[in-house]
């Protein structure tokens, strides 16, 4: 179930925010349908986002990719200029990195074999037992290890590689965002995968910028108010998550 939305590389440590400058983007685009790969272009909401925020910053975007473990530090270094790339904000990374205006509520889901559907939906200590895949670094693998210690955990480069091994039983179930789960239910209808009925967190995704890069937050802060209230922030994410209320 989701929620409603809330509304090459340069070496340039930190480069100008005004118009005519090129805009770095960071992205990991492994997670579905807010950022991956079509062939050998990127796709989803992230996407389409950095596009509409570039034209209106009158910057041209260059798309940044990295594994998601590489994502802020590439920021705090000066490789890139924002992430967009479908990151929670968490009390952690908002001790590197600063937060522009959160864009979309998500949370923790789990994606099961049909059978599996209402196994785990007590919580009731079950899940300790079970083998769960994540991708590594994310909010879905810190709850893995804070909430279930003891469930054996298997790393996934991508949302894709995870449902994989879903449906080939080598794992019991895959967390992630709710707006993958949902994707990758789509997908993997004709492999029977099915979210499981629980939100095991609350969260809000939002785009990172250097602490020190006011400018630059300011602005993407005056576009988001701006697409929130002429309905193309919404428009934006209908359209790669047709079910989103």
């Amino acid at each position: 179930m989701l929620n409603s939305a809330i509304c090459g590389v340069s070496m340039a440590a930190e480069p100008a925010t005004g118009a005519g400058q090129v805009l770095r983007v960071g992205v990991a685009p492994q997670s579905p349908p807010m950022i991956f790969k079509e062939g050998k272009d990127l796709a989803g909401v992230e996407a389409d986002f950095a596009q509409a925020l570039g034209k209106e910053l009158g910057r041209q975007i260059q798309f940044v990719e990295l594994p998601w473990e590489e994502l802020i530090n590439a920021l705090v270094a000066g490789k890139v200029d924002i992430i967009m790339s479908s990151m929670s904000v968490t009390r952690a990374r908002e001790s590197r990195v600063a937060f522009c205006d959160p864009y979309l509520r998500v949370g923790q889901m789990a994606l099961v074999r049909a059978e599996d559907r209402y196994r785990f939906a007590l919580l009731d200590g079950g899940l300790s037992k079970r083998t769960i895949g994540v991708k590594k670094g994310t909010t879905a693998d810190l709850l893995v290890q804070q909430e279930f210690p003891r469930a054996q955990r298997k790393y996934y480069k991508s949302a894709d590689d995870g449902a994989k091994a879903l449906s080939k039983k080598q794992i019991d179930l895959f967390i992630t965002d709710s707006t993958v789960v949902s994707y990758l239910e789509g997908m993997y209808e004709s492999k029977s995968l099915v979210k499981a009925p629980m939100i095991f967190s609350d969260e809000v995704l939002g785009w990172a910028v250097r602490r020190s890069d006011d400018s630059l937050r300011d602005s993407v802060n005056a576009y988001l108010k701006k697409v929130k209230e002429n309905g193309e922030l919404a428009k934006i994410l209908k359209r790669w998550i047709p079910r989103l209320q």
